[in-house]
């Protein structure tokens, strides 16, 4: 006898609507994965206050020194890899204030390793491997919310001090019992049942970045919508630097690049020393002093006495 509906997650029943999609036309798969998709982000607007209650969360944790866990497998572990692996040079950051940790390692990220995330022992082992305290946070990333790595890993981190959230398209799922907040999109069933990939994937990337995004600009890396802490790695981001640096401080392309040049290539510094009239030294110290955020470090630098 099949399962009954009702005792299977939400995110492994099957849709109605796209019952017949093996036997339909291209296009017609095409648009009924698109109209599917476009639920996702209403879905999203119905958890704000909970993304909200979550940044707040966040961003007083790391204003007093901790960092920023997301833990996961599969398809939910490497959304969480995405995430934080883009924090440092979009905003400046360390690596180590925004950590992702996948079951079965990073091996995981490229291949398949599904068996690990039914070992609920190895999420609490792998948080104390990365030296995970009471200061700091964990998001757990689970589509269906039952998950025993991550929820494991979940009540550990509760049960030590930290703060948790849940990231999960299931209600009332064992995850949302483990965490402090939870934040439950509720997309329904996938394209193709089972398929998390799709739907609570979105869903949840839609999720890391608001989390990750307006943590960073509520703790200063943003100004204006400009990445004011981006790393100039390459080409491109040496271009948008510059042109960060001309709309901030008003300056011509060929003093932006110099300017650009003289902070070793790094934007906040140039920012700083262009629009307070410092030198090198007198800008690394200033953003120093202020973790890195260039308003802070500007302000700083206007106020003291000449």
């Amino acid at each position: 006898m099949p399962e009954a509906a009702e005792s299977i997650p939400l995110t492994e029943q099957e849709n109605p609507r796209t019952a017949q999609i093996s036997s339909l036309p291209t296009e017609e798969i095409l648009r009924l994965m698109n109209e599917e998709d476009a639920g996702v982000p209403l879905a999203v607007e119905q958890v704000l206050a909970e993304v909200t209650k979550a940044v707040d969360g966040v961003v007083q944790r790391l204003q007093a020194g901790g960092r920023l866990f997301y833990i996961g497998t599969g398809t939910s572990g490497r959304l969480g890899v995405l995430d934080a692996s883009e924090c440092p040079p979009t905003f400046g950051v360390s690596p180590d204030l925004v950590q992702a940790i996948i079951a079965g390692g990073y091996e995981a990220c490229y291949r398949a390793v599904e068996a690990s995330e039914d070992d609920e022992a190895a999420g609490p082992r792998d948080l104390q491997h990365r030296r995970f305290t009471e200061a700091d946070v964990l998001v757990g990333i689970a589509a269906s919310g039952g998950t025993p790595y991550t929820v494991g890993a979940v009540r550990y981190a509760r049960e030590a001090g930290a703060l948790t959230i849940a990231i999960t398209c299931v209600p009332g799922s064992a995850i949302t019992d483990a965490a402090e907040i939870s934040i439950v999109p509720v997309v329904g069933p996938e394209v193709i049942a089972g398929s998390t990939r799709m739907k609570a994937g979105t869903a949840q990337k839609l999720v890391l970045n608001m989390i990750s995004t307006a943590t960073m600009i509520r703790l200063g890396y943003v100004t204006g919508n400009r990445m004011t802490n981006v790393q100039t790695r390459n080409v491109k981001l040496q271009a948008r630097a510059i042109r960060i640096l001309m709309g901030e401080a008003g300056l011509d392309e060929g003093a932006a690049t110099k300017t650009l040049a003289t902070a070793g290539g790094k934007l906040p510094v140039a920012l700083v020393m262009a629009q307070t009239g410092c030198d090198l030294s007198q800008a690394n110290a200033a953003l120093l002093d202020s973790g890195g955020v260039v308003s802070a470090a500007v302000g700083a630098l206007r106020d003291s006495p000449p």
